[in-house]
């Protein structure tokens, strides 16, 4: 897969596959900031374009994707971001071989969620060569649009239009596509040599997102140009040390801490995993942070930025998607106590709750082997929820980890406010059954949630089953609607690889409680259709 982005008078590396070049820049700084998390639109009709023009609007080219300045002042409503996609007429993606079309429309609805404001049209190359109506209006919306995405694009006659007819668009980004196609960024074309270190980080961090093949990176890739280009993107603030505010928090109050994680091997390396990746890189900060767990690193961002916050960062959870809680089980009701069951699942006749198949946050979904524990403590209200899992470390090694989060009910049944210490830092997630079905032989959970201090927001689902296999044919039409309230398509998931899962660290604590209203063993899914365990 190639990535078009040029910039001839540097250097190609082989890691920067689906960029044509990998511009290298040096991290110094730390960003104490990437520690964190488990762990945790819209179809156009081409030939009708009502959409509202803007006049000329000033804008200033945010220094850096990783340096965007919080605006502190609002006078009046920010004018939309406009994004125009061309992709190439039948191309398909290397998302299940997903068109690129389909793939495009549906980040545009992502992006949506991010901001309303965010509003991108998609087209296959095909309108390029037509000389009616509908060309003429592309050409419109490219002398207003602030990004042209090009994906996909390899016929000469396509190429040729937009060589011509992009001249005027200060942002252009091209994937997957001919070589001859110029990219530009704040007005910059890469062939002219451009060196700024802001230009360098963005494309860095675009190549190595655009890299990773799923849905959320093809939006965060969109997100990191709109940020550094176009206008500040609240959930990418600027996640970076502040300086002498921060350097003067640390010393000041963790001195200890600072000490004790550069004398210990693992915590040194998760620092210098932590620096090679961008700030706003989930998937790269906590594959880092599980590859070198130490108590001295929970110790560190624990003082750094759970206690003392002296990153001064605040995320929020996610408001979008709202996702609609399962309101019956079996053909009643559902309340409070039979959805804890729901997540109880099959804790008592197996060793676990529930298993893992698929998922879809590439951060904090595609663990092998993962495990869930749902369980009710020995207090009268108290819940709790403990994933089991492995991780491939950076080093080659495969090794267990294990979460505890605290589990609260919501105002509404199904759905539920977690809470979990990881590594230092707290990260709290709204949680909602979206379905399961009545033999329990499989279940959807969504969840959104935030790491305030570490400035990091995210979504995600999991597809469980007692046994870690895919749910039967019968099941595809429901699932495929419960996948579908929460905004996701089945070819998002990564598939939970449940090969190799030997003596996972399983157990709950002595005079723990399970189910309350509910019951199933092996033996009523064997006989509705499931696999025998």
């Amino acid at each position: 897969m190639t990535i078009s982005l040029k910039a001839l008078s540097l250097p190609v590396s082989r890691a920067s596959a689906h960029f044509s070049t990998r511009f290298i820049t040096p991290r110094v700084a730390f960003s104490p900031a990437n520690f964190h998390r488990k762990l945790r639109t819209s179809i156009i009709d081409d030939t009708n374009f009502s959409r509202r023009r803007v006049g000329s609007r000033a804008r200033n080219v945010v220094q850096s994707v990783l340096e965007t300045e919080k605006s502190t002042k609002t006078e009046k409503p920010e004018s939309p971001v406009r994004l125009v996609a061309l992709v190439g007429k039948g191309e398909v993606s290397p998302l299940k071989s997903t068109s690129w079309n389909e793939v495009m429309l549906h980040t545009a609805r992502r992006l949506k969620w991010v901001d309303e404001g965010y509003e991108m049209l998609v087209f296959d190359d095909d309108i390029l060569r037509s000389s009616d109506q509908r060309a003429m209006n592309l050409k419109q919306e490219l002398n207003q649009t602030d990004i042209l995405v090009v994906v996909a694009v390899n016929n000469s006659e396509s190429v040729k239009w937009i060589q011509t007819n992009s001249n005027n668009i200060k942002n252009v980004i091209c994937f997957e596509s001919s070589p001859d196609l110029m990219n530009r960024l704040g007005g910059t074309d890469f062939r002219s040599g451009n060196k700024e270190k802001e230009a360098t980080e963005v494309v860095k961090t675009v190549g190595d997102a655009w890299e990773r093949r799923n849905s959320d990176d093809i939006r965060f890739c969109l997100l990191v140009i709109i940020n550094a280009y176009v206008r500040p993107v609240p959930v990418l603030q600027n996640l970076r040390s502040k300086g002498l505010s921060t350097l003067g928090c640390m010393v000041k109050n963790c001195g200890p801490q600072i000490l004790n994680c550069l004398l210990d091997p693992n915590c040194r390396k998760a620092l210098q995993c932590l620096n090679k990746c961008s700030p706003v890189d989930q998937v790269c900060s906590y594959r880092c942070i599980a590859s070198y767990e130490s108590p001295y690193f929970e110790a560190f961002s624990l003082c750094v930025l759970q206690k003392h916050n002296c990153l001064e960062l605040d995320a929020k959870i996610p408001e979008k998607p709202y996702v609609p809680p399962m309101t019956s089980f079996r053909g009643k009701e559902l309340c409070h106590e039979t959805a804890e069951d729901l997540f109880v699942g099959w804790l008592g006749d197996l060793e676990w709750s529930w298993r893992v198949v698929a998922g879809q946050n590439p951060a904090y979904d595609q663990f092998p082997c993962q495990y869930q524990l749902f369980y009710r403590g020995k207090g009268k209200s108290s819940f709790w929820y403990e994933p089991v899992f492995q991780v491939r470390t950076l080093e080659g090694k495969l090794v267990w980890r294990r979460r505890r989060y605290s589990v609260k009910r919501g105002k509404t049944p199904a759905t539920f406010r977690l809470s979990v210490l990881d590594n230092g830092v707290v990260s709290n997630e709204f949680w909602t059954i979206v379905d399961v079905s009545d033999d329990l032989s499989w279940g959807l959970f969504h969840y959104n949630g935030a790491a305030r201090v570490a400035g990091q927001s995210y979504t995600g689902a999991v597809l469980v089953t007692p046994d870690g296999s895919y749910p039967e044919e019968k099941e595809r039409e429901r699932l495929q609607s419960a996948l579908e309230r929460c905004g996701i398509k089945e070819w998002e998931l990564f598939a939970v690889d449940n090969c190799s899962c030997e003596n996972p660290p399983l157990g709950i604590p002595e005079g723990s409680r399970l189910h309350s209203k509910i019951s199933i063993t092996k033996e009523q899914y064997s006989v509705q259709g499931g696999i025998e365990m």
